[in-house]
């Protein structure tokens, strides 16, 4: 049998200068966003006034295992532990009325997405099917707030391998973040069928909308083996404008 093998965040976090020359998405990602029922769900997340959501990609599956004290997604069941937090249908019956296309297009219109009435309360929204058959994609909605989310990452089409994340931000801005995962690439050419053999970093970037806030990577040195440090991100600066010299 399998043993699990898991990737611990510590609270200390090391800070540390990391130039990427470049990195490749895993697998999974391309198999989450070509999965052919991934419509027969919310399809996409749907921004609400005053609310954070809060979704994971990257990898064959991923979900969102516990945000604060409140455990989210069961690791055995890969589903909500708790069905109240589930985003319903508006009408239940509605998908057995229709037909399955019309279905797949009305499905994110008819889910009930009343705005949240307390800063502790959590809703999970199915978001699109995994690339794992049978799972699916749940993202999450909270009020703003500094939470501590942790998220399950599955960079291999086997359930026995996760790579768990834990994630302290201030989710101040009502917005949509994101955490993506990707391995870098290698630039050893050495040709040694040991470092050919040897797995990249995984690393897990926080976007909220289209910018990258932080980036964390999975250290294989001894120091910090199996902990993944929040590492530096270089910012490109603004191409200066020309000044055309006066005569």
């Amino acid at each position: 049998m399998n043993k699990k093998r898991y990737a611990l965040w510590t609270s200390t976090v090391v800070a540390a200068s990391l130039l990427l020359s470049g990195c490749q998405l895993l697998t999974g990602y391309q198999k989450i966003d070509e999965a052919e029922n991934a419509k027969a769900w919310a399809g996409k997340i749907q921004p609400i006034t005053g609310e954070v959501n809060i979704a994971c990609i990257g990898t064959y599956h991923c979900e969102i295992a516990r945000i604060d004290k409140t455990r989210v997604i069961g690791a055995d069941t890969h589903e909500p532990i708790n069905p109240a937090m589930l985003v319903a249908m508006k009408d239940a019956s509605a998908k057995g009325r229709i037909g399955i296309k019309h279905a797949q297009t009305s499905m994110y219109t008819n889910m009930n997405m009343t705005p949240l009435a307390s800063k502790n309360e959590i809703k999970i929204v199915p978001l699109s099917a995994s690339g794992m058959p049978g799972l699916t994609n749940y993202y999450a909605r909270v009020k703003p707030a500094k939470r501590e989310v942790q998220v399950n990452f599955y960079p291999e089409n086997n359930l026995d391998y996760v790579e768990r994340f834990v994630l302290i931000h201030d989710f101040i801005e009502a917005d949509t973040y994101q955490l993506r995962a990707y391995q870098t690439k290698s630039n050893d050419n050495s040709g040694s069928l040991l470092d050919t053999a040897s797995p990249q970093p995984l690393c897990v970037e926080l976007y909220q909308g289209k910018t990258v806030q932080r980036r964390f990577c999975k250290e294989l040195g001894t120091e910090h083996q199996g902990e993944f440090v929040e590492t530096r991100i270089v910012k490109a600066l603004p191409t200066p404008s020309k000044v055309k010299a006066k005569a």
